[in-house]
C-alpha cells in the first residue's frame, strides 16, 4: 500500500521494557506517549526500534536509535530532538552474559592459558522456536577451540575447560558464543575480549557482559526516517529515612509554627530562589513530602497565604505558574485522580468514540468533509458552525453536569484545601466589588488547572491509553477552552 504500520519498542541493554501503540497506515506516525522507566543503576544503553506490525508472518524492524549512558547523562535537560534510525543488523543484536574463569597456571612449558566455561544466560534467541543452540569459542592468535552445542535453550551450561598455547608478546583473548545451526551458517549470540596481559596466575572469574561484533555501517543519513525523541536521565541517591529529618523539619515548621515570621523560613527562601524551570520539580517533591507527613493541605494555606498577600490585583490571581500555583496542581493529581477519572471518563469517551466533524473557526473548516453529506453536496460554513456548536453544547452540558453533580465525591483532602482558600481570599479582599475572589480563585484551579488540562490531553492524565486522532484533538480542544 505504500504505507506502514509502525510502533516503538524500548530496550534496556537489550531487554523489552516499553511498548508503544501501533498507528497505522502512516509514514509519519505521531505517538505522543511517555514512559517512566526506573533504570538500574549500571545501565549501559538505551535503544528505541520502530516496527512495521504485519498481521501475517513476523513483524519487519525499521530502524533503531540508540543512546549510551554516557551520551544521555552528559545532559543534564535531557535530549529532544530528531534522530535518525540506524539499520538493525542481527549480529549487534546480542544479549546476555557468559560466565568463566580464566588462569595462566604456573610452571608451564610453554605458558597456557587455562579457559573454564561454566554457561550464559539470557542469550539472543536465534530459532523460530524462540530459543538457541549455543556453544562457546575461545580464540588466540589463531588458535580456536570449541566447546559442545546445548540444544535448545537460552541459558547453556558448558563446565568445561580449554587451553591453548600463549604466544610470546601481546595479544588478545576472545571468546565468542554462537548458536549452531544444521543448515547455513552459525549465528553470532556475542563475545568479550580479555588483553592477555590483564590474565595472571590468579584465577579472574565472574559473569561478563556479551557485546557485539564492531560496526561498519556507515551513517544512513536519515534514509530510513528519523524519530523525534525527549529522553531525560534522572539520577536520585536515596539514603535512609533517618538521613532527611533534619530536612524535613526545616521545611514544615514554618506551616507547624505560623506565629513566626514568614520571611526568613527554609520554605520562604526556597520559593524566592526556584527558577521557573525547576519549579514543577520542586513543588513536586515538596507537595509528597508533606503529604507524608500528613501536612499537605497547612503547606497550601501556607503557599497560598504568601501569594494572595503579594497580589494587588484579584484578577491576576493564582495566574503564574508560582510555586503556590504548581503545588496545588500537583496535590489535585495526587489525591484527586481517581475522582476525575470518575467524573470525566464518561464524556471524554464518548466524545472520542463518536468521532464527530466539530470546527468553529472558518478558516480550518474542511466543508467537503462534514459528518452529514446532504444531496446538495458539501454542507455549507453556516451548517459546520451550527452542527458543532450543538454537538459542543451537548458535551459540555454533560461534562458540566457531572462535575456540578459529584461535589460529595470530591477528595475531602481537596474540599480542605479549597475550603481555606476560599476564606483567605475573603480575608485578603473583603470588599463588595471583590466577592467573586473567593469562588474564582478557586475555580481558576479545579478548572484551568484541573478538569480542563485533562480534557484537553486525557492521556497525560490516564483517561485514555492513546493519544486521540487529531480531529477528536481539535474537538476536545474547543470543549477545553
Amino acid at each position: 500500500s505504500g504505507s506502514s504500520d509502525p510502533y516503538c519498542v524500548v530496550k534496556v541493554d537489550n531487554e523489552v521494557v516499553a511498548r508503544t501503540a501501533t498507528v497505522w497506515k502512516s509514514l509519519n506516525p505521531f505517538w505522543g506517549e511517555e514512559f517512566t522507566l526506573r533504570l538500574p543503576r549500571g545501565f549501559r544503553s538505551l535503544a528505541i526500534y520502530v516496527l512495521d506490525e504485519d498481521t501475517i508472518g513476523q513483524d519487519d524492524v525499521i530502524g533503531k536509535v540508540s543512546l549510551g549512558h554516557q551520551q544521555i547523562s552528559a545532559e543534564p535537560r535531557g535530549i529532544d530532538s530528531w534522530l535518525s534510525l540506524a539499520p538493525v543488523n542481527p549480529d549487534e543484536e546480542v544479549q546476555g552474559e557468559i560466565h568463566l574463569e580464566l588462569c595462566v597456571p604456573e610452571q608451564r612449558h610453554p605458558r597456557v592459558l587455562r579457559c573454564h566455561l561454566i554457561e550464559a544466560r539470557d542469550l539472543a534467541p536465534r530459532d523460530p522456536s524462540g530459543t538457541s543452540d549455543p556453544f562457546a569459542r575461545v580464540s588466540c592468535c589463531g588458535h580456536t577451540l570449541d566447546t559442545a552445542v546445548v540444544k535448545k535453550t537460552r541459558f547453556p551450561h558448558w563446565d568445561e575447560v580449554l587451553e591453548l598455547e600463549l604466544p610470546e608478546g601481546e595479544a588478545v583473548l576472545s571468546v565468542e558464543v554462537w548458536d549452531w545451526d544444521i543448515v547455513g551458517k552459525n549465528d553470532f549470540l556475542g563475545r568479550v575480549e580479555f588483553p592477555l596481559d590483564t590474565i595472571s596466575t590468579d584465577p579472574t572469574r565472574g559473569w561478563f557482559q556479551l557485546l557485539p561484533l564492531p560496526s561498519t555501517r556507515q551513517d544512513h543519513g536519515g534514509q530510513l526516517g528519523a524519530l523525534r525523541l525527549a529522553v531525560r536521565l534522572v539520577e536520585d541517591t536515596v539514603l535512609p529515612p533517618h538521613h532527611y529529618q533534619p530536612l524535613i523539619q526545616l521545611l514544615t515548621e514554618p506551616v507547624l509554627r505560623p506565629e513566626q515570621p514568614p520571611d526568613g523560613t527554609a520554605l520562604a527562601v526556597l520559593e524566592e530562589v526556584t527558577s521557573g524551570e525547576s519549579r514543577q520539580d520542586v513543588a513536586t517533591k515538596l507537595v509528597k513530602i508533606f503529604l507524608g507527613q500528613g501536612l499537605a493541605v497547612p503547606l497550601l494555606d501556607y503557599l497560598t497565604t504568601r501569594e494572595l498577600a503579594r497580589t494587588t490585583d484579584p484578577n491576576t490571581l493564582f495566574r503564574s505558574n508560582s510555586l503556590a500555583s504548581k503545588s496545588m496542581e500537583q496535590f489535585m493529581k495526587a489525591v484527586g485522580l481517581p475522582y476525575l477519572h470518575e467524573v470525566l471518563r464518561p464524556v471524554v469517551t464518548r466524545v472520542i468514540e463518536e468521532k464527530k466533524y466539530v470546527e468553529l473557526d472558518p478558516g480550518k473548516m474542511e466543508l467537503s468533509r462534514g459528518r452529514r453529506i446532504s444531496f446538495k453536496g458539501s454542507l455549507s460554513e453556516t451548517q459546520v458552525r451550527d452542527s458543532s456548536l450543538e454537538l459542543l453544547r451537548g458535551y459540555l452540558r454533560d461534562m458540566v453536569a457531572a462535575i456540578v453533580g459529584s461535589a460529595e465525591r470530591c477528595p475531602l483532602p481537596m474540599r480542605v484545601a479549597f475550603q481555606q482558600l476560599r476564606r483567605r481570599a475573603r480575608e485578603r479582599f473583603p470588599l463588595a466589588q471583590h466577592q467573586d475572589v473567593r469562588y474564582f480563585s478557586i475555580s481558576g484551579f479545579l478548572f484551568l488547572r484541573f478538569f480542563a488540562p485533562a480534557v484537553l490531553a486525557p492521556k497525560l492524565f490516564g483517561l485514555r491509553e492513546q493519544q486521540p486522532q487529531p480531529r477528536t484533538g481539535r474537538t476536545l480542544l474547543l470543549l477545553a477552552k
